[in-house]
């Protein structure tokens, strides 16, 4: 299931989160209200599963009961997996008076559309949601963190050079996200076939009043498995390490990318096992190590170093 995470008052920074997990967030100090997107019996992953998906209506009457108990004073928004548009529209709509309440307010949006196999992307969610996340949610978003796939999509240029992944996220900034962070590439990485590259990239106004922009590569070895969750996990913690270091976009980035490859060697381990030796482990046994890897979301070592571009 997805959640739409709001966080309360009191303790922490508050956050409300759509479709994510709030066991990172807690973790790393923040009250936590969420909000399911789509309650399903498991992930998509799966062969099977059941469940329902919100509508807009559904989100409105959850949402209202939260104005009218008073605690919809949020420092960030986080949304992740939505299947509904009239659901994603209204989000927006939220999100603009939650920003009216608190201008200094951060909306964090993963905006999943599909994925690249073999090469080849596909949508996984309807279509229909490709403009509403174009037109509507990543102009109003301060954080967006598509994987290559989504980010062409949303720009409608393709990205075969790190100049052209640079171009793209110019694009993206240009729509009103001050971060982007390109979570997966099929970049060629410096050190060979057995890493992928993740970009990111941040605008902001320097001291001397002009317009800044720092880039940063990373490049972290591939794992032979196809876990699900990881986008909600990539979001949730770089909403937290960048509040943690709002004037360090590099470190938020390096711990956000070493906190994923620990949580993902410990899980493709642990499934390894399960599954016992040849055979190659099932999604149940793909479960992502959360609770497992808790010290290290807390402090992550930093495995992963990233290059100014």
């Amino acid at each position: 299931s997805g959640p739409l995470l709001l966080l309360p008052p009191w303790g922490g920074p508050r956050c409300v989160f759509l479709l994510v997990t709030s066991f990172l967030p807690q973790v790393l100090g923040f009250e936590v209200d969420t909000i399911n997107s789509v309650q399903f019996s498991n992930h998509t992953g799966y062969s099977h599963w059941k469940g329902q998906v919100l509508n807009a209506e559904e989100l409105q009457e959850v949402y209202e009961g939260l104005k009218l108990n008073g605690v919809t004073q949020y420092d960030y928004v986080l949304t992740g997996y939505t299947r509904d548009a009239s659901f994603l529209a209204r989000v927006v709509d939220i999100v603009q008076e939650l920003k009216r309440q608190n201008p200094r307010l951060v909306y964090v949006c993963d905006p999943v559309l599909g994925d690249k196999w073999n090469g080849e992307g596909s949508m996984y969610v309807p279509e229909e949601l490709l403009p509403v996340y174009k037109d509507l949610v990543v102009p109003v978003a301060d954080i967006i963190t598509p994987n290559q796939f989504e980010a062409e999509l949303l720009t409608g240029c393709k990205i075969r050079t790190q100049q052209e992944a640079v171009e793209v996220m110019d694009t993206l900034h240009s729509l009103g996200p001050n971060t982007v962070v390109i979570t997966s590439s099929d970049l060629p990485a410096s050190r060979g076939s057995d890493y992928l590259i993740t970009l990111g990239s941040q605008r902001r106004v320097g001291e001397d009043g002009r317009l800044q922009t720092l880039r940063i590569s990373l490049e972290l070895p591939k794992v032979d498995a196809v876990f699900v969750g990881t986008g909600d996990l990539f979001a949730a913690m770089l909403l937290a390490w960048t509040h943690h270091h709002p004037n360090n976009f590099k470190l938020a980035f390096e711990k956000t990318v070493s906190a994923m490859q620990l949580v993902l060697q410990r899980t493709i381990t642990s499934a390894r096992t399960l599954a016992g030796p040849g055979v190659r482990p099932s999604y149940a046994q793909l479960e992502l190590r959360m609770v497992q890897s808790r010290k290290d979301i807390e402090n992550p070592e930093l495995i992963i170093q990233g290059t100014v571009l």
